[in-house]
């Protein structure tokens, strides 16, 4: 007997190890998840949801009706068969306790509602309003799910919840606004679970897909040789390169030290979110895709931070997916319909559930009667009531204030519309280093202003600052960069070049220099560039008006594109006037068998005083190169008249060079005024801030007849003490 005991204690040894090796490991596990989110939760603000007052909630949120003890009745028998035949799976989150302490099914939860906004009407409206108007809770277990589940119009009035909250919430959302959307239990990375996006790059700095570039459509053009090449040099020096660029890479392995490299999660898969599945199909969605509630960004179904789905719900079913989710959601198939893939609670073909039962015999007539009412069974209304947002939550998201969201090099910082005085809404900030030490750009985004001013942006290295407006303001603005408002510091400025007569769409000015650039203009100009001398002692001194002040005009060059309707030879397509030393240079077109331009130089005759209603021409100073020319181009005659309209535009040029100089003081005088003086629009649509400007004129008209009455009485008072002295000495006389 001995010894049968002893070898059944060594028996049973292995087993009793197994057993308690996975129950540790499995304790270790919860402990190291609880030390890892108790600093998540120290973050947070303490919040008690136990204290919360629910005595004004209807009655649908304390008591369960006839229907919804029925379906969770179904439920449980569904629950009893998936853990009888898939006994290795997670329990499922089928009807857990509400805010009243009442067992409601996940799928009664969902409330269907369509905001009055035009912004919730789309998918990226409703996530970025739940991800920005309510505060993110951890699990209080990371690895299993939680107890309890809300109803929307709780969460939005504590505004915060956990993942479960914020996905019924934006489920229910996107279904009001017609999407095939559906709340998703299932498995994530630590990061999204944590919203802790600081190894992501931020969503304002990833560039657009670039667009591959067209072939050639002419694939019948002749291809030149190409120079021979040894093929045996060719492959000498690819095994050098090849050499080289190894020796490299050890010399790197050696020296550089592995940095801020994510430490392995222990918990990896186990990590238990929620999140919002939109099926294709309604609203034109092209293709299936995940929303993460937390930060409200779109993922592909084939993204690696998610890991796994248990279970979908949505408000009229609830389905359990039946695939492998070892290689996580990539290869999963989003087919409803396709009963190996998803096992669904409530057929809706009116057929029973698909998944087998083999309980024993003296059950069958409970499940022949449970099957019957699955078969005839209605998903009950919801038992939540109307969710509601009013103008004022809806404009002013942020309940603390303002939002801080951390990525990799960059920190995003997001305000309400007329939080601030300048009307700034959101600000990014990207740093040179992980640490957020060293500043490198500040992008920053307005709203509401009256200059429409919408972005600026700031190189902190070369402290340069760039303006953007919108289509509307008075001087055209499109663009503007500077780094101080002092004239002559370096200004570029950008114009809505279809708002303006000259088609002037950039302009470029320094203290020595500037150009211009033009788009569709009647006369071809692309581009004219100004060369500026400095000003003189005496034109300092004088300097109390702009014409005594001006700088210097050296040189005027403008440039032309090819007009069709004119020969080569005699379309301009450079035009130089150096005014200073008073000679003229034109540059023609060149025509497709043409190597060398046409050109014609009129020089200044040394010795010659100049004189403005004078012109001498003579062969001496006329130097031109026109190989292609008709007879009509060489005549003195022609050259002559070509003069005279020369120095008639130089004179207009010079006229214009100036009128830009006093735009450029204007718009600086004005772009001045515009900073020092910030004034907001109210929208008409705002009706937050107009009840706000109505209480603010109340009460300005209200203090206004009170300062008029006690002016009044004063003045009254006033009168009757005269009156009185009057009296009194008129009886004394």
């Amino acid at each position: 007997m001995e010894a049968l005991e002893e070898k059944g204690e060594v028996e049973q040894t292995p087993e009793d190890a197994i057993s308690l090796n996975i129950s540790d490991f499995l304790d270790e596990l919860e402990r190291d998840a609880a030390l890892e989110d108790a600093s998540i939760i120290s973050n947070a603000s303490d919040f008690d949801w136990s204290s919360i007052d629910t005595s004004h909630l209807p009655s649908s949120y304390k008591t369960n009706s006839q229907q919804e003890k029925e379906l969770l009745q179904l439920a449980d028998h569904f629950f009893q068969q998936y853990t009888h035949l898939c006994p290795d799976r997670k329990p499922l989150f089928i009807h857990p306790l509400n805010e009243c302490g009442v067992q409601k099914f996940v799928s009664t939860t969902v409330r269907p509602t369509l905001l009055p906004y035009p912004d919730m009407y789309y998918w990226s409206g409703c996530a970025s309003f739940v991800s920005d108007y309510l505060i993110m809770e951890p699990l209080k277990c990371p690895i299993t799910p939680p107890s309890s589940l809300y109803s929307p119009t709780t969460i939005l009035k504590y505004q915060r919840g956990n993942c479960f909250d914020f996905t019924v919430l934006l489920c229910s959302l996107l279904i009001g606004a017609g999407y095939d959307a559906y709340c998703v239990h299932g498995y994530a990375t630590l990061e999204i679970c944590s919203l802790d996006q600081t190894q992501e790059l931020c969503p304002r700095l990833r560039k657009p897909p670039e667009v591959p570039e067209e072939e050639d459509p002419n694939k019948y053009r002749i291809k030149y040789p190409i120079e021979p090449q040894s093929q045996f040099e060719l492959q000498k020096e690819a095994k050098e390169e090849e050499t080289e660029s190894i020796q490299e890479e050890e010399r790197e392995e050696e020296v550089v030290v592995e940095v801020e490299k994510p430490r392995r999660d222990p918990l990896h898969g186990l990590r238990v979110h929620a999140w919002v599945l939109v099926l294709s199909g309604k609203r034109k969605v092209p293709k299936t895709f995940f929303i993460n509630p937390f930060t409200g960004n779109h993922h592909s179904t084939t993204d690696e931070c998610f890991l796994g789905i248990e279970s979908i719900w949505n408000h009229r079913n609830y389905w359990v997916n039946m695939q492998d989710c070892r290689k996580g959601c990539k290869d999963l198939s989003f087919d409803l319909s396709d009963s190996f893939c998803w096992e669904i609670m409530f057929s809706e073909s009116n057929e029973a559930s698909q998944l087998p039962t083999e309980s024993p015999n003296s059950n069958t007539d409970d499940t022949q009667e449970t099957e019957e009412i699955g078969m005839r069974f209605e998903m009950p209304l919801s038992w939540v009531a109307r969710i509601k947002v009013s103008c004022r939550e809806y404009e002013n998201p942020f309940s603390q204030g303002k939002k801080v969201i951390l990525y990799d090099k960059a920190k995003q910082e997001k305000w309400a519309a007329y939080a601030n005085g300048d009307g700034l809404v959101e600000r990014l900030t990207v740093y040179a280093d992980s640490d957020c030490t060293e500043e490198l750009e500040v992008r920053e985004w307005f709203k509401h202003r009256e200059d429409l001013l919408y972005m600026r942006e700031v190189n902190k290295q070369t402290q340069l600052i760039t303006d953007h407006f919108r289509p509307g303001h008075p001087l055209l603005l499109k663009a503007h960069s500077y780094t101080s408002l002092e004239p002559e510091t370096g200004h570029t400025v950008e114009f809505y070049h279809t708002a303006r007569v000259d088609g002037l769409w950039k302009r470029f000015e320094t203290a020595t220099e500037m150009t211009e650039y033009f788009v569709g203009r009647e006369d071809f100009l692309h581009m004219r560039h100004i060369e500026f001398g400095e000003r003189g002692q005496e034109t300092e001194m004088a300097g109390v008006t702009a014409e005594a002040n001006s700088r210097p005009i050296v040189q005027i060059k403008e440039y032309f594109h090819r007009n069709p309707e004119k020969p080569a030879d005699e379309d301009v397509e450079e035009r130089i006037f150096m005014v200073i030393d008073d000679v003229i240079q034109l540059t023609y077109h060149l025509e497709l068998h043409d190597t060398i331009a046409s050109k014609v130089v009129f020089c200044r005759v040394i010795g010659r005083e100049k004189r403005e209603d004078e012109i001498f021409l003579s062969r001496e100073n006329t130097v031109k190169y026109q190989p292609w020319s008709s007879e009509k181009h060489k005549n003195m005659r022609h050259l002559y008249d070509l003069l005279w309209e020369l120095r008639a535009e130089q004179k207009d040029l010079k006229q214009l060079v100036r009128d830009s100089e006093a735009e450029m003081l204007n718009i600086l005088m004005v772009r001045e005024d515009e900073e020092a003086n910030i004034k907001l629009s109210v929208s008409m649509y705002s009706t937050a801030k107009r009840e706000e400007q109505h209480e603010a004129m109340v009460l300005e008209e209200e203090q206004k007849s009170s300062r008029s009455s006690l002016e009044e009485s004063q003045h009254m008072g006033g009168e009757d003490e005269s009156l009185a002295q009057h009296t009194a000495t008129n009886s004394t006389t």
